[in-house]
């Protein structure tokens, strides 16, 4: 058995058959592996929420200036009486 990198984590997933089919045949088709297209679909996920997919884009995007106003720092006016 190969010694897995200690960076690496599992994840046990769950496929209906009709699923489980469909990701083979496009596995054989496009002659990748399974692990190749889900790292390719997580990829694809993570950008469509835009989610960095790696620590340089993680720590780039945790140095740019926020679009959005902090207003959980902003004072509220005091009140009249």
């Amino acid at each position: 058995m190969a010694k897995q990198a200690t960076d690496t984590r599992r994840k046990l997933v769950e496929f209906d058959a009709e699923t489980w089919h469909a990701l083979n045949l496009l596995s054989r088709e496009s002659m990748k592996t399974f692990q190749e297209l889900a790292d390719e679909a997580f990829r694809d996920l993570l950008h469509k929420y835009e989610r960095p997919t790696d620590l340089k884009a993680a720590l780039r995007e945790s140095a740019r200036p926020s679009a959005k106003p902090d207003v959980s720092r902003r004072r509220r006016p005091k009140e009249r009486h």
